[in-house]
């Protein structure tokens, strides 16, 4: 039997998926979603738990999948979120991750390690709590504080902190924010904001760039630039304090100097919808051919993953301005 072919795209290395498990999430942040949420998905809609680990299976053989990461709305409010990273840790994939908000890790970080979670990230915009509860409309810092503590604590590594600064807010924490991470023996990355959901009509009001980000600081830390790896969205440093403590910092930069030359992502949305770039307007519904009764059509499933791969941008402007809460962060 012929095998089905392999994704052909521009982009170089192992291939990467995020794949949102729902578009629930209990936070309603102000760059993410409007305060009174989002039109919901109905349930019959929402991918299965066996159509993902199908799709991961596909992708797995005949792509070169090498990293699938968790994500939402808030993945740890879907049901039996465990069973879900056990189903995809059985597909042999290196690199399982998931994106939180953290709130609930403290009741399931020891378990999702146990089903197989290699680690996590963990958003966490400000460490001062009204700052915190303004951004996230009403999330609990010291919540999530204890959420980080219990991923640590499971196992789960390494422990990523994801930062959005935005001006006027919470600008000012960056050297805060990195001191935290460096004695926690965390990863922080300050992920630059974009014109995309609740952030587009507020874009240029908000904005930093990652190069103000850095300069920053470096007034107080020394930074090492490292080596890029291809198809890494973050660019990293190796940090030292001047006590002598050391860390890694990344900056995401979608935005002011953007790495799509050799984006290697896709993303699978709660709905089953397969997208090649948040700042295009091409997306794939492959879920008719993941829910079916008789054997996935893997040969289907590569041609869609080869046009949503072939979607990437090619200069700087996002085109599309999607929910960040519907398509998975």
């Amino acid at each position: 039997m012929s095998q089905p072919p392999r994704a052909s795209a521009r982009p170089v290395g192992p291939l990467s998926l995020r794949v949102s498990v729902t578009d629930r999430c209990p936070f309603r942040c102000l760059y993410c979603t409007p305060a009174d949420g989002v039109p919901l998905f109905a349930h019959a809609d929402i991918l299965r738990y066996e159509e993902i680990a199908a799709f991961v299976r596909v992708l797995e053989r005949h792509a070169g999948l090498t990293k699938v990461h968790v994500t939402g709305g808030e993945p740890l409010a879907r049901r039996d979120i465990r069973h879900c990273v056990a189903m995809l840790a059985a597909e042999g994939v290196d690199d399982l991750a998931l994106t939180t908000n953290g709130e609930a890790l403290p009741e399931l970080a020891a378990a999702l390690r146990e089903a197989g979670l290699r680690r996590v990230n963990v958003s966490l915009d400000s460490l001062d709590e009204a700052t915190f509860a303004r951004i996230t409309r009403g999330g609990e810092l010291g919540k999530v504080l204890a959420g980080i503590d219990a991923a640590v604590a499971a196992g789960l590594h390494p422990v990523k902190l994801n930062a959005t600064l935005l001006r006027g807010l919470n600008d000012q924490e960056a050297p805060a924010l990195a001191d935290f991470a460096i004695g926690r023996g965390l990863t922080l990355r300050f992920i630059e904001l974009m014109p995309v959901g609740e952030a587009a009509d507020r874009f240029d009001q908000w904005f930093v760039p990652a190069a103000e980000v850095l300069t920053g600081l470096g007034r107080r830390f020394d930074l090492e630039p490292l080596p890029r790896r291809a198809g890494s969205s973050s660019r990293n440093y190796r940090v030292r304090a001047p006590d002598g403590r050391t860390g890694t910092i990344g900056v995401i930069c979608p935005t002011s100097d953007p790495f799509c030359a050799d984006c290697n992502r896709l993303r699978l949305t709660a709905r089953g919808e397969l997208i090649g770039c948040l700042a295009r307007r091409d997306g794939f519904d492959i879920l008719p051919l993941l829910r079916t009764d008789g054997p996935v059509d893997a040969e289907a499933v590569m041609a869609a993953v080869g046009r949503a791969l072939r979607c990437k941008r090619d200069d700087a402007t996002f085109q599309h301005r999607p929910n960040m809460a519907q398509i998975g962060g």
